[in-house]
């Protein structure tokens, strides 16, 4: 769901990673006396706060890219808490101004205010994220409640909600964009508890203080998980199946453990790890399994179960102080699809169709685990490393033979850069005068069709401790033309890169991603409105998915295949044979793939429907979430939840409580409209251009369906979505 302003200003420093941050200030030279003042000596802080800390003022870099040559972590916090100050003074001001409330005094200057916080936390949250630390870790904690503290100080702001409802009462002699933003100024502030009494604007402030204290702690337990469920192999033969370069990487793993002469597996994400689909000894895959699915449930000395249903049960309360049956009501108000009811049926509805799929798929398991003698039932461990079995049988496929067609630098040079040219006439320009927060990231200056410059594109493309798994877009400075700043858009993702000397060669699934993570970037990159409240990839979390989405398909666009897809040592283009087979064997596990996602997406309702006392009176989360599975009809043993509660991400760290669902609801735009570029005329820049305009470039300055139908003429089916997964067949008239 899109943040409100206020949100989105101090969202990075939060969240490790904000999808549209905000870069405001009431001026960005003059700032008030009293501001100024403030930001001299940052309160707390033991630090001095001036001209010497490079965040003290904006970037001189281009496009106001962060001076990494110059940060240092001692900077944040003093530049932190003096952010905050300047802020509140801002507001302060905003709220008191004697003159009567007008568009101009009050929500411009609003979106204007908070430039020194949008600035420092931007950076912070992203190599927080990226290439943190303890100390990075120790200072998200301590800063989570002094942040929530501050947000609520501005939302609950009588005097200043005062003047925003007069503006919003008088809302019909404004149109277009300045309607659209005062419209969602209002009802972020109702939301934040505007119109509540005091005592329960006091708890809504406990609440928040809480929910930011609990979900840091979620979120760092996850990176200490990691470290507590290594996976220590001490003979070599136990790695047979993995390749020279995997076992190598495991080696080099041990050694940065402190553990010479060993081999180190690590857990990272989804339940499903990688590693599973290549490993043949099946007890170290059950114990790799194991390791991962119960990280965070007592297993280990980090238990995240309480705070799961802590969450579950402070959202559920805060929800209902503002007046919602649930958190899921509270939350999908503003989304695209209204109501948790309308998202589940979307979920479950689908239920039947795949789990019909994924019996064939175990019947497929099964009957190769049989003809070799396997004396077992196909168990979780076992099911990625017998259905590439499968699939080597059923298309002859041999995926690390894919991956020699697929060598990172080719990838983005001649495939990502080059699809993006074909469709949008954007180029890439590689920018080695821009300092970066750590090794490998590539930096680009991105020019438009005529040459213009658009802003910065950062690669973080590789794995490295202290970065969170996963792939996302963030940004260091979004889109505004009030504040006439440029995008400047990071891409992150966890590829492991090849030991020194080889080639890093990639997976099809990997350049999929590369592909959808583009399509995040380019939405803030694109992104053409006043406001940086409503810019780039500032909307509702089961739209924001969409533009991204839609950009995998350009993987298997023949004309990019041919561009990218060469073998790394010979050069030579993918045999047609072998393509075919990659082609065939798309859609392979799709029904596994498909019910670990929805599970995982009702199981996040499960806990975001509940009545602060349901959740309160949860016994125990692993039963809990067992049940919840059952009720739903997902209850596959073989094929468990993407996410379990206690590593769940996305819901109890990220901005995707009550929204995981987006994915598959953005899959349907994404596929609808895919399908229609393709019967006129594919990949061209004058579709590249319809697609930009009415979708691209508007971020929440329009009502998302309505800026799809402008760009489809109508609203999307779910059958190119089953077509896409390849669940039902294609019609042929």
């Amino acid at each position: 769901m899109r943040k409100s302003l206020i949100a989105v200003a101090i969202g990075a420093a939060l969240t490790m990673a904000a999808c549209a941050d905000k870069e405001a200030a009431q001026s960005a030279e003059q700032p008030t006396e009293q501001a100024a003042e403030q930001t001299q000596t940052a309160q707390d802080s033991g630090t001095e706060f001036n001209q010497s800390n490079p965040f003290y003022a904006e970037s001189s870099l281009p496009f106001h890219a962060p001076d990494f040559n110059s940060i240092e972590f001692d900077h944040y916090r003093p530049a932190l808490l003096a952010g905050m100050e300047e802020h509140a003074a801002e507001i302060e001001a905003i709220a008191t101004n004697a003159e009567a409330p007008t568009f101009e005094n009050t929500i411009v200057a609003m979106e204007k205010s908070g430039r020194l916080l949008s600035r420092v936390s931007a950076v912070f949250g992203n190599v927080a994220g990226s290439a943190g630390n303890d100390d990075f870790t120790a200072l998200q904690v301590e800063m989570a409640p002094k942040f929530a503290a501050h947000s609520d100080s501005i939302m609950l702001n009588a005097d200043l909600f005062a003047r925003v409802k007069a503006i919003y009462d008088a809302r019909d002699q404004f149109e277009g964009e300045e309607l659209r933003l005062i419209e969602d100024t209002y009802k972020g502030f109702v939301r934040a508890g505007a119109n509540l009494n005091e005592e329960q604007k006091q708890r809504i402030r406990e609440i928040n203080s809480e929910m930011s204290s609990v979900t840091t702690e979620f979120r760092n337990n996850l990176m200490t998980l990691v470290d507590e469920n290594l996976i220590v192999v001490e003979d070599e033969a136990e790695l047979a199946g993995l390749s020279d370069s995997q076992i190598a990487n495991l080696a080099k793993t041990a050694e940065a453990k402190d553990m010479p002469g060993k081999y180190v597996i690590t857990i990272t994400n989804t339940t499903r790890q990688p590693i599973l689909q290549s490993l043949e000894n099946r007890e170290l895959r059950e114990k790799v399994w194991k390791a991962s699915a119960m990280r965070g449930t007592g297993n280990t000395a980090t238990d995240n179960r309480p705070l799961v249903k802590k969450l579950a049960q402070l959202r559920a309360e805060k929800a209902e102080l503002l007046g919602y049956d649930n958190w899921g009501n509270y939350v999908l108000e503003q989304s695209m699809a209204s109501t948790p009811e309308a998202a589940q049926k979307m979920l479950r509805d689908l239920v039947p169709a795949v789990v019909s799929n994924v019996e064939g798929e175990m019947a497929e398991i099964q009957a190769v685990i049989d003809a070799e003698g396997g004396d077992f039932e196909v168990q979780p461990w076992d099911w990625a490393y017998y259905a590439e079995k499968v699939r080597a049988e059923k298309y002859a496929i041999d995926s690390a033979e894919v991956k020699e067609y697929f060598e990172f630098n080719r990838v983005i040079e001649d495939g990502l850069f080059f699809a993006m040219n074909q469709l949008f006439g954007i180029t890439f320009e590689k920018r080695d005068d821009i300092p970066t927060y750590a090794d490998d990231i590539l930096v680009y200056e991105v020019k438009d069709v005529d040459g213009e410059s658009l802003g910065l594109f950062y690669g973080d493309w590789f794995t490295r401790d202290g970065k969170r798994g996963g792939a996302w877009m963030s940004s260091f400075v979004s889109q505004s033309h009030l504040l006439g700043n440029k995008p400047v858009i990071l891409n992150n993702m966890n590829i492991t890169k090849a030991p020194d000397g080889e080639p890093t060669l990639l997976s099809f699934d990997e350049v999929s991603t590369i592909f959808h993570e583009i399509g995040h970037a380019l939405h803030g990159m694109f992104s053409d409105v006043n406001y940086p409240s409503l810019a780039g990839t500032s909307v509702s979390r089961d739209y924001v998915e969409f533009p991204s989405t839609f950009q995998e398909d350009w993987t298997i666009n023949p004309k990019v295949l041919a561009n990218m897809a060469k073998h790394y040592e010979t050069g030579e283009q993918i045999p047609q044979e072998l393509l075919d087979k990659v082609m065939a064997a798309k859609n392979f596990n799709m029904g596994f793939d498909t019910l670990e996602y929805i599970s995982a997406a009702l199981l996040d309702f499960e806990y975001h429907t509940l009545t602060s006392e349901e959740a309160q009176a949860i016994d125990d989360v692993n039963t809990y979430e067992q049940a919840a599975l059952v009720r739903n009809g997902v209850n596959v043993d073989a094929v468990p939840p993407r996410y379990r509660s206690s590593f769940f991400a996305h819901v109890f760290a990220g901005g995707y409580s009550a929204g995981y669902y987006a994915y598959m609801w953005s899959e349907v735009l994404a596929a609808d409209a895919f399908k229609f570029m393709q019967e006129n005329g594919g990949l061209t820049l004058e579709n590249g251009q319809a697609f930009r305009d009415t979708i691209l470039s508007k971020g929440n300055s329009k009502d998302p369906m309505q800026q799809y139908i402008d760009f489809r003429g109508q609203e999307p089916t779910v059958d190119a979505l089953l077509e896409r997964r390849g669940l039902t067949k294609p019609s042929i008239d």
